[in-house]
């Protein structure tokens, strides 16, 4: 079955293909007059019929899932120091909290993604939540520092099943045409969390409460999402809602004959582990578009998490601000994203809007997408440079705080243009190109805070910083040579099903768009 490889994800939650969940939506057909046995969803228990309310709500508690694991991920950063004097660890282990429940994300969608789609979304989120909880307490009890790094990874990859699965939930319950402002308002929930885990920390930190507290607070917060899971959110996958309604029929007729497509499906789980694995790859390093678009938003999301170690060079270090005044200097980041979901849904998708009118029939070509990036990438460098050069103690804290706005404001953008042009791109096996993309995003945020604190040591706020903008600057031209090259590398590629698309707007568009 083609979607049984869509569940992969981040942040995430674009990481499901529309069309690919849309094509297994089951209604009579000729096929069912053929076939009187093969089961199919009444309107009543098509979660596609859900009143609106009902699926904003599933909506909203998917995203405040996402929000529990991303903010878990950078929440750390706030109590290293308590740590380090506990344990006699160095700072480079200490950083490990961070960068191995980062790591954890490689390894969770691999796992997460078959399994929802082999057992169903709720019973997947049942069993993770609970598990993460467990990982938490044993955080909070940690006697050393091999079971601190243990618990961390261990957890991370329990909570990779929000940044995956929410994402798929959205996909089930919203079609085509309306999915596409939930998934716009679903993304500040990734951005949020890592903005939002060092506030709280740092006033953990500064409160004189021991670190184990932050661990508690995490407990709690996964705690009561764990009874949010089993209260308010349904099953939502429809192959799986299938097969529960052809046992019903078959126990409540005796007629062993009613069956449903995923019954048929003689693949097993190991079999699609094993394609899931192989292909996401296969296609990023024989795909010059996919590698290109990897490598960019892998930068942008480990620059993401090298702020958790840059930001208290500045703030704490050169503004002598505590821990607790600190961590609030990362909500910038989060008014930035927040900022950038309104200007998307109040600019960019009435555009997308328009211009699908004007292609109908024929599909939007994917490089239309990419014109959001064009300014976002800009601001995206100049941001570092904003910020590395006004982090001078004797310049007001407001300078490299408002930089942070911009930061977070580029980065929204930038992550909605690519994974909306990804997926236009590769259609029906976009979710195997964003599984590759996600594991070589998740590697760049658990591998950035690693080398943050030596390089802002070694070469000061001002130059590593600038580095940082002058590598981002040298990727500015990718989404302009995208648009302008991108339907050749379309015509060339072995897996891009767009391949025939047009290059890009008409001049009437483009104006309109203007």
């Amino acid at each position: 079955m083609s979607t049984r490889a869509s569940s992969f994800d981040d942040t995430r939650t674009l990481q499901q293909l529309p069309d690919a969940i849309d094509a297994i939506q089951v209604q009579p057909s000729e096929k069912n007059v053929v076939d009187p046995f093969l089961v199919t969803l009444d309107p009543s228990e098509d979660p596609q019929h859900w009143t609106v309310l009902h699926k904003w709500l599933v909506t909203i508690l998917g995203g405040i899932l996402v929000l529990n694991a991303t903010f878990a991920s950078s929440a750390p950063s706030g109590i290293v120091e308590q740590v380090i004097e506990e344990f006699n660890m160095s700072t480079e282990v200490a950083t490990l909290m961070i960068s191995l429940f980062v790591a954890g994300y490689c390894v969770g969608p691999i796992i997460w993604g078959p399994l929802s789609e082999e057992f169903g979304r709720r019973p997947v989120f049942i069993v993770a939540f609970i598990v993460y909880v467990c990982f938490q307490i044993g955080m909070a009890l940690a006697k050393n520092t091999a079971s601190l790094l243990v618990f961390r990874f261990i957890g991370g990859t329990f909570a990779a099943c929000p940044l995956t699965n929410s994402g798929a939930i959205i996909s089930d319950i919203w079609d085509a045409r309306t999915r596409g402002k939930a998934l716009a308002i679903f993304t500040v929930a990734p951005f949020a969390g890592p903005a939002l885990g060092p506030t709280v920390a740092g006033f953990i930190s500064v409160a004189g409460v021991s670190w184990r507290w932050l661990f508690w607070v995490l407990t709690m917060f996964a705690g009561v999402c764990w009874i949010l899971i089993l209260v308010a959110i349904p099953e939502t996958y429809r192959p799986v809602l299938l097969v529960k309604k052809a046992k019903k029929m078959r126990k409540a007729t005796g007629d062993d004959r009613y069956y449903a497509p995923m019954e048929r499906d003689t693949k097993t789980l190991a079999q699609q582990v094993e394609h899931v694995l192989a292909r996401p790859f296969k296609i990023l390093f024989q795909e010059p578009m996919l590698m290109a678009s990897t490598l960019y938003l892998s930068f942008v999301y480990g620059c993401l998490y090298l702020l958790f170690e840059a930001y208290p060079i500045v703030f704490t270090v050169g503004h002598g601000f505590d821990a607790g005044i600190s961590g609030l200097m990362f909500l910038p980041i989060m008014f930035g994203g927040v900022t950038a979901v309104i200007g998307y849904l109040l600019i960019w998708n009435p555009r997308y809007e328009k211009e699908m009118a004007r292609c109908a029939p024929e599909p939007v070509p994917p490089e239309y997408r990419l014109h959001m990036a064009i300014y976002a990438s800009p601001l995206f460098a100049v941001s570092f440079f904003w910020f590395g050069w006004t982090s001078f103690p004797s310049i007001s804290y407001w300078a490299p705080l408002m930089a942070g706005y911009v930061m977070g404001f580029s980065i929204s953008w930038i992550f909605l243009s690519f994974f909306n042009y990804i997926i236009d791109t590769y259609l029906m096996i976009a979710a195997s190109a964003l599984a590759a993309n996600t594991v070589c995003r998740s590697l760049f945020g658990a591998a950035f805070p690693l080398f943050a604190t030596q390089m802002y040591d070694a070469l000061g706020a001002r130059w590593a910083s600038s580095l940082l903008g002058f590598i981002a600057l040298a990727m500015v031209p990718l989404p302009v040579l995208f648009i302008k090259y991108g339907h050749i590398l379309r015509m060339k590629s072995k897996y891009a099903p767009t391949k025939i698309l047009p290059a890009t707007r008409s001049k009437e568009s483009d104006k309109t768009a203007a």
